[in-house]
């Protein structure tokens, strides 16, 4: 319930980030945790108030960068906005909340409170947070299947086998590989580099290495939709 005494004060904006990687096997958000009430020892996203010389996305680049070190984000948009008067106590703040991606060679530094946590196992959680990382979960999976959004997964070269892994996990079911192939190739999303990864322990035919041809989002079929087995 909002206080009488503080409902007509102009709202707060904070800047919020669910930063998602594949680590692990797993697609994981990055977590801190709260020192100081209100929801003391509960997890939440980095982020914080809103600088008056900066607009949402420079704000959240500056605090993520200056928090937890995150400076490599492969790309960041704006997720939504959260704005239910109750959905902090006292005062009414509003979120923008944006999702950002790492790919999966890179592991960022963070501070000794902030850990990475798989999105289906989330600790408790402050606030409206946990809703807010569902959000960029299922922002992701729905961009998976018709954008290229896949590169900001994946590091810059990899075999078609390591991809099909990192979007398994994004997806939350297994990828078949060949098609995975088929439907991005179709695309014009893949191209070979012209050279191989070294071969595992078992030996074998060393496997191709691909990467994206753009590494910046676009749409590239607005009607596709990647559908788990059945």
């Amino acid at each position: 319930m909002v206080d009488a005494t503080t409902e007509h004060l102009p709202a707060a904006h904070e800047v919020l980030a669910a930063v998602l990687q594949v680590r692990a096997g797993s697609l994981q958000v990055l977590l801190w945790e709260r020192a100081m009430e209100p929801h003391a020892h509960r997890w939440s996203l980095p982020g914080g108030r809103l600088g008056p010389d900066e607009d949402v996305e420079q704000s959240i680049k500056r605090q993520l960068a200056e928090k937890v070190d995150v400076r490599q984000l492969a790309h960041v948009e704006q997720l939504a906005v959260f704005s239910a008067p109750d959905r902090v106590p006292g005062p009414r703040v509003v979120a923008t909340a944006f999702l950002g991606l790492v790919p999966s060679d890179i592991d960022p530094a963070v501070p000794a409170d902030t850990r990475w946590h798989p999105v289906d196992a989330l600790p408790r959680t402050a606030f409206d947070h946990e809703s807010i990382v569902r959000r960029a979960r299922d922002r992701l999976r729905a961009k998976l299947s018709y954008t290229n959004i896949g590169f900001a997964l994946a590091p810059p070269t990899f075999t078609i086998s390591a991809l099909r892994e990192l979007y398994s996990a994004a997806l939350g079911y297994r990828v078949s590989a060949t098609n995975l192939q088929r439907v991005l190739s179709r695309r014009g999303l893949l191209k070979p580099t012209g050279a191989t990864a070294p071969p595992g322990r078992a030996g074998g035919r060393p496997a191709a290495l691909f990467s994206f041809t753009e590494r910046a989002m676009a749409v590239t079929d607005p009607f596709a939709v990647l559908r788990p087995p059945r």
